[in-house]
């Protein structure tokens, strides 16, 4: 089973380190949107290398590794799921401002702010994982009604405040924010090339937001019906779903990207060895 999920996710990984090092490496890509977009991938390999094969152990087999690996599982499924949908709405905030506002755009999203922002985000989808898991990180293993089960179980209260601050109000944002973008995008007739660009922009991010939503939508819509759905066989599937996102953004840098496809160019045709290479305007 760990070979064969080594094998079949192994290219994915290949992509997401080398868009890794594509936003590290090339100062041209050193801008507010590809730092959020570099935020994103990070939840994406996280939850690809951490969160998928325990997943795949805790569905198929007992849980073996222990109560408290159990724990940071969860604790980490929490905390990276939030960080990816954090990392949305403010993917979403800022084509919306980039769009909608283009004139005060390199005032408001600045490289600072969107660095403090991403930390925000990661720091409160920490914080509140924190309170979410607290007990079963006090006293892992309390939810075990016997050996070899790892379950979470929350309150009906703890699962209403998810659904609304993770579900509903993010949810809420980004289809309010891409409806402006559209409108505005269908309204100009006549746009200059740097408009042109950002509606492009905003066109590519718009489908990593579908995707992730038509990844990330199902859970929530089947927790509906049940509260416990995470420890249920039959969710599986839809958790799977989820975690198979972090396997289709790659993809969608890879196509979608010019700069992606550029950089990989330069180090095909061992550009990438030249002085000041990193200075390579790959836009």
């Amino acid at each position: 089973m760990s070979l064969s999920y080594s094998l079949n996710n192994g290219p994915f990984y290949i992509l997401k380190l080398l868009i890794y090092s594509f936003l590290f490496y090339f100062r041209k890509l050193h801008t507010p949107s590809n730092i959020l977009l570099l935020s994103l991938a990070v939840s994406d390999f996280l939850m690809g290398l951490l969160l998928m094969p325990a997943e795949i152990l805790r569905s198929m087999t007992c849980w073996v590794l222990g109560d408290l690996m159990c724990s940071v599982y969860f604790f980490l499924t929490v905390n990276i799921t939030c960080a990816s949908i954090g990392n949305i709405v403010l993917i979403s905030i800022d084509r919306y401002v980039a769009i909608c506002d283009p004139l005060h755009y390199s005032t408001r999203i600045t490289v600072a702010r969107v660095k403090l922002s991403v930390c925000l985000c990661w720091f409160y989808s920490t914080f509140y994982c924190s309170l979410y898991t607290q007990e079963m990180l006090i006293e892992p293993g309390r939810y075990n009604s016997c050996y070899g089960e790892c379950v979470l179980v929350i309150s009906d209260f703890a699962g209403m405040v998810d659904l609304i601050l993770f579900f509903i109000l993010p949810l809420s944002v980004i289809i309010v924010l891409y409806t402006r973008v559209f409108v505005v995008a269908v309204s100009q007739r006549s746009l200059n090339q740097t408009n042109k660009s950002e509606l492009k922009a905003a066109r590519t991010l718009g489908v990593l937001v579908v995707v992730f939503l038509s990844c990330y939508c199902p859970f929530y819509c089947y927790s509906l019906t049940d509260k416990n759905a995470v420890n249920d066989p039959a969710a599986s599937s839809v958790i799977f779903i989820f975690y198979f996102n972090s396997c289709i953004n790659p993809l969608i840098y890879a196509l979608f990207y010019p700069w992606f496809r550029n950089a990989v160019k330069l180090i095909i045709t061992l550009q990438i060895f030249k002085h000041n290479s990193c200075e390579a305007n790959i836009l």
